[in-house]
């Protein structure tokens, strides 16, 4: 996640009030919201387009380090991430690179920071014969030809997804997808905001659907990452339904945490396994584990192992988005933005689904990365949904008035978006156009696609 400072983790967990309370710190007046845009991105092979093995990306993050402001992170001997003060490079499970942006004031920060990791990145990669995708799901390795990276995290979660749904180890190894972080000033703005987070979620599979191959071929989804988290674990991921209620507030949230079942905690830098008998967190704080009691940090923990579409750590994250090319990476964050930083903006945007229903929208959110821009919408569909949203938060964006040093305000960023709105094709079925001849000539159009 993009950096946040979170204090008193060491903090026995003494009541219930005492989660609500760690969600209510998220809290803070408008003057101080920021912005944090999480990107992952595919390692390949230059030559093959195959999934990139850890030795190779271990070499990476080691040419990354001696570019001397990065500070390497390791487990045991193992280098598994890099951070600096306000930013990390982190691996995901199959060695997939996330870049967690830092906290910024407006999306030319952010692109800023972008930016500069693109250029670190594809520099050091150069000599070592690998490239990066922005795409939503490894092209061409198989699952089983794909490592894990040596974290002790994986080694429990990979495990235990076996168990929760068929394509849980497929979401951890071979998907890739853009995260965006977000304040609200009090608990009623927060729920106002991640409902609509909630109802968006089918818009967002369908806009930036950017993943329609699995394992060398088409895989009859324009966001196959779409269908692969659908299939990875109900507990903890998708939609929440008492979320959609306009009274839900954070006891509502805390209580859908505190039955999801543990990943682990961790004590004295050892990650002590929970994944045996769906342990649940009400579980752990009534009778505690192994002799070790609830904390704060364990609570943190707990939440960042929650998969929703969108969920509070405090911050808000929405996780709908594929992963993107890099010229249209920013498009997600400045889209947020425009939407949720600016309250007509907000209501302009939750006026469009007052009329959808829980079942409606849970219709609508598994045929979005099936069908794209093309999915039925009330009247119209997705596409004409998709251009009103990207209307209102342009002009969001323009009344926001946060110009870079050319004097563009933060509405250029959608501007690549607007035309997939315009024409109804979606990434996906542009790649999807041009997947044929050899494998040279598709990982050749992967490339020209969403190469860095």
């Amino acid at each position: 996640m993009t950096t946040f400072i979170k204090t008193h983790l060491d903090k026995p967990v003494a009541s219930y009030q005492d989660l609500i309370d760690y969600l209510a710190r998220g809290a803070k007046p408008q003057s101080e919201w920021r912005i944090g845009a999480e990107m992952e991105k595919l390692v390949v092979d230059a030559e093959t387009g195959e999934a990139a093995t850890y030795s190779r990306i271990n070499a990476l993050l080691e040419a990354l380090q001696g570019m001397g402001h990065w500070q390497g992170v390791y487990e045991g001997e193992h280098l598994v991430a890099l951070k600096d003060q306000t930013s990390s490079v982190t691996l995901e499970p199959g060695g997939q690179l996330e870049l967690s942006g830092a906290l910024c004031p407006d999306i030319h920060c952010c692109q800023r920071g972008f930016a500069t990791h693109n250029t670190e990145i594809t520099a050091a990669a150069s000599s070592l014969g690998l490239r990066f995708l922005g795409l939503g799901v490894q092209p061409f390795s198989g699952l089983e030809n794909i490592g894990w990276v040596p974290k002790t995290r994986y080694d429990i979660m990979g495990p235990y997804m076996r168990h929760t749904g068929d394509m849980g180890q497929r979401m951890m190894k071979q998907s890739a997808g853009l995260q965006v972080n977000f304040d609200y000033r009090n608990e009623d703005d927060c729920f106002r905001k991640l409902r609509l987070a909630f109802y968006l979620a089918p818009l967002f599979y369908a806009l930036f659907a950017n993943s329609p191959l699995l394992d060398g071929k088409p895989s009859g989804f324009l966001s196959t990452r779409g269908e692969i988290w659908s299939r990875t674990d109900k507990d903890r991921s998708g939609l929440i339904p008492r979320m959609l209620h306009p009274g839900a507030g954070f006891s509502d949230y805390v209580e859908y945490a505190l039955d999801v079942p543990m990943y682990f905690i961790i004590r004295e830098g050892r990650y002590l396994s929970l994944t045996q008998n769906r342990f649940t967190f009400r579980q752990f704080i009534a009778d505690g584990f192994a002799g070790h009691h609830a904390l704060l940090g364990d609570w943190d923990l707990h939440l960042s192992t929650l998969f929703p579409e969108a969920r509070l750590r405090p911050q808000i994250e929405i996780r709908s988005a594929d992963s993107l090319p890099p010229y249209m990476t920013m498009s997600v964050a400045a889209l947020v933005k425009g939407i949720f930083y600016d309250d007509q903006g907000l209501e302009e945007t939750s006026s469009l689904f007052r009329t959808l229903t829980p079942e409606a929208l849970t219709i609508l959110y598994r045929q979005a990365w099936k069908t794209g821009l093309k999915t039925p919408f009330q009247n119209g569909t997705l596409q004409s949904l998709a251009q009103q949203v990207i209307r209102i938060s342009r002009q969001s964006l323009i009344r926001q008035a946060d110009v870079n040093e050319y004097g563009q305000d933060e509405s250029t960023y959608l501007d690549s978006i607007e035309e997939l709105a315009v024409t109804g094709v979606t990434l996906a079925e542009r790649l999807l156009a041009h997947w044929h001849g050899s494998k040279t000539q598709r990982l050749q159009s992967l490339y020209n696609h969403c190469g860095f």
